[in-house]
């Protein structure tokens, strides 16, 4: 009774881990966005830094109400857009430091306004004096910054505490912010690829099922990316199942009648030597590998389902990405691409046109930013090495497109270090990758496994419809954590 106890107890654990790991990993994913990744940072900085501020001046009770409105907005504007044109710390803090030292000035030129909580207002000349000191400053300065506007306009309240009080508190407030800004841009933000992109940290433990001819174009594409990563491995794997034992066994005995017509007859000294025969073909292979591109290469045979042998290999070669042969039946994808398309790691379908093994020149079509898109940016780095170069493109149908999708893609490749330029192009994604195919050696392509299933019928991925290329193509796709 207790150990019925306790083995249920260990399995709910289990899935208690595999639901956290799977949670954890969806976040991951999600943070992978780069517009998710700012709209978070601004939801969680911008009270904190406000707080920090709040607290700093209390000491000043007159004050406090009145630096929230510029040091907030200000803050909102850094966060919120931390590539853009008012995301530098200096001017953020000598804008609005400018901002108040112009309402400062008009309320000495104009005359001096009473607070408000006095029972009196503010002139209205004195008010659009500072408006207009404010934007002839920031613009003969070159430190434009909308809130600069909001703090001189506050400072023409703030008589009570002494106007030049407020300006010094301005200027403390957003030295404070600029700094949390600047350490959170230096050493998250700019870094956010290390720490999000799962693809920067791992993927370096390669495994390829040795599969038909295609198999040893597969193993140096899967080479040329574990070699990027010091820790890289290559793992090539055959499956030898009892249709394989019986074939090994007929050019081995070179008798074909002698053959049972059940080949579960078959004994276990022949599956040993058909094993061996497997062994020796990927060493081989192994031994290319290793010459080739200077990586750490292994063989595994084992017996069974293809596509289990495959998943148990991942786990027991410690793998987090696997690189396939590209097949397709009845024009669709192969069960067993499908199978490890389906998997708990990454996966690759390689696809060959000339049996080349170096891609220095590489274009990857993104449609949407997210984890896919990085991890095939990613890729393409590591492909192309540094005398290579990068090309990430989309496609757009109307003009109007134009600036959101530029946006999108300087979010994707902002993060990866590498030759990358990025395009957009006017036209459909079929007639442009057919267009440009002879400048690259490959085109890398996203499985569309992150869309539905009616999506993907009304709409079939890409990768299906580019079956004419003369360069070679490579499907990505993410996997989905157990």
């Amino acid at each position: 009774m207790f150990e019925r106890v306790a083995a249920r107890f260990a399995s709910l654990v289990r899935r208690l881990r595999r639901l956290e790991h799977r949670e954890v990993v969806a976040v991951r994913r999600w943070l992978e966005r780069t517009d998710n990744l700012v709209r978070l940072s601004a939801l969680l900085f911008v009270p904190a830094v406000v707080a920090l501020v709040t607290g700093a001046s209390n000491a000043v009770g007159e004050l406090s109400f009145l630096l929230f409105p510029p040091l907030a907005s200000g803050t909102y504007t850094l966060f919120a857009d931390p590539e853009g044109r008012y995301a530098d710390p200096l001017r953020f803090v000598v804008g609005l430091t400018v901002g108040a030292l112009a309402g400062l000035v008009a309320l000495r030129l104009v005359g001096t306004a009473s607070a408000a909580g006095a029972g009196t207002t503010i002139t209205p000349g004195v008010a659009a004096l500072s408006i207009l000191l404010t934007g002839a400053a920031t613009w003969i300065l070159d430190v434009e910054e909308p809130s600069a506007f909001s703090s001189a306009l506050l400072v023409l309240a703030a008589d009570r505490a002494a106007p030049w009080l407020y300006v010094a508190f301005i200027f403390l407030g957003s030295v404070v912010v600029a700094g949390a800004f600047t350490v959170w841009r230096r050493r998250f933000y700019e870094r956010r690829a290390s720490f999000l992109y799962g693809t920067m940290r791992a993927d370096d433990h390669v495994l390829v099922p040795m599969r038909g001819e295609r198999g040893r174009g597969a193993a140096v594409f899967a080479a040329r990316l574990a070699a990027a990563h010091e820790a890289g491995k290559v793992v090539l794997l055959d499956v030898v199942a009892e249709d394989r034992i019986a074939a090994v066994r007929r050019s081995l005995n070179g008798d074909v009648e002698a053959v049972p017509d059940d080949v579960s007859e078959v004994t276990d000294p022949e599956t040993r030597e058909a094993a061996a025969t497997a062994a020796r073909r990927l060493e081989s292979h192994a031994d290319e590998i290793r010459r080739l591109a200077d990586v750490t290469c292994e063989v595994v045979v084992a017996s069974g389902d293809p596509l289990d042998a495959t998943r148990e290999a991942v786990r027991a070669a410690n793998c987090d990405l696997v690189v396939t042969p590209y097949e397709e039946e009845d024009g669709l994808l192969s069960a067993f691409v499908r199978g490890v398309f389906g998997g708990a790691v990454d996966a690759i379908a390689f696809r060959t046109s000339d049996g080349r093994d170096r891609w220095p020149r590489v274009l990857v079509p993104v449609s949407r930013p997210g984890d896919s898109a990085h991890a095939m940016v990613d890729f393409a780095c590591r492909l192309a090495g540094e005398d290579g170069s990068v090309s990430v493109c989309t496609c757009i149908d109307r003009e109007v497109e134009r600036r959101p999708a530029e946006n999108t893609l300087a979010n994707v490749v902002d993060a990866v270090d590498g030759p990358i330029e990025t395009r957009v192009a006017r036209a459909d994604v079929l007639e442009f990758v057919e267009a440009n195919e002879d400048a690259y050696d490959l085109v890398m392509l996203g499985s569309s496994g992150d869309r539905s299933a009616a999506s993907r019928a009304v709409s079939p991925p890409t990768f299906r419809k580019l079956r004419e290329l003369n360069c070679d193509v490579a499907v990505v796709d993410r996997g989905r954590p157990r």
